[in-house]
């Protein structure tokens, strides 16, 4: 696989909902020094500090519609501009080839991290998430189970289950995933630009991950 070396890298992470995307993301950010950008987290920030893309980007939210690939891409290309720091992983961008190519044309991308988890074993651990509605304490049947079954630990109160958060649900989002992300993976690939990790549990993907980007930042 060819990157660059030294002290200078551009990153994408990519994962399905559930891979552990964010904890691989923190761990990157806090191990190696790198720039966090999230598509997420952009648009927040311009809508919360009402800039002009922020506007813009309300106007779909509130009409219940998707923010435009457009106009993400404006949003991110425009922070890229400002980060001064040499190490950037971008979160959540780009998610069509589109984006990508457009991408490309302002910036180099260096290498794409790719969690690459079993969507059976997404869904059994997203399954097993209840929440305790008023609080939003949440449980984990495997990691973290009420001590009495289907009540919260504090007020003993019924625990619940989002919708999102039954298997029906869950499968239908990840097979979504792949759908858009498929196209993404082989553009990269085609640029042996991309690095899959493979795993069902984050602290096994993890030293994978840290020992391949310690490769490419020393």
């Amino acid at each position: 696989m060819r990157t660059q070396t030294g002290a200078f890298l551009r990153a994408i992470i990519m994962g399905p909902p559930g891979s552990g995307k964010g904890t691989v993301s923190s761990r990157i950010v806090d191990k190696f020094s790198f720039h966090h950008l999230s598509s997420g987290d952009l648009l927040r920030h311009h809508i919360r500090s009402d800039t002009q893309l922020g506007r813009e980007a309300k106007e779909f939210i509130t009409k219940g519609l998707l923010v435009p690939d457009t106009l993400v891409t404006k949003l991110i290309l425009s922070e890229l501009s400002t980060v001064e720091q040499k190490r950037q992983l971008l979160d959540g961008f780009p998610r069509t080839v589109i984006q990508a190519k457009e991408l490309d044309q302002n910036y180099d991308i260096d290498i794409i991290v790719n969690l690459d988890v079993p969507f059976d074993t997404i869904t059994d651990r997203i399954s097993k998430r209840w929440i305790h509605a008023s609080s939003g304490r949440t449980y984990n049947l495997d990691f973290n189970p009420p001590k009495v079954s289907g009540k919260d630990d504090e007020t003993g109160e019924d625990l619940v289950q989002r919708d999102d958060d039954k298997p029906e649900s869950v499968m239908q989002r990840l097979q979504t995933y792949s759908e858009l992300t498929s196209p993404l993976l082989d553009y990269y690939a085609a640029q042996d630009k991309v690095a899959s990790f493979s795993g069902t549990e984050t602290n096994v993907i993890w030293p994978r991950v840290e020992e391949f980007l310690k490769s490419r930042t020393e």
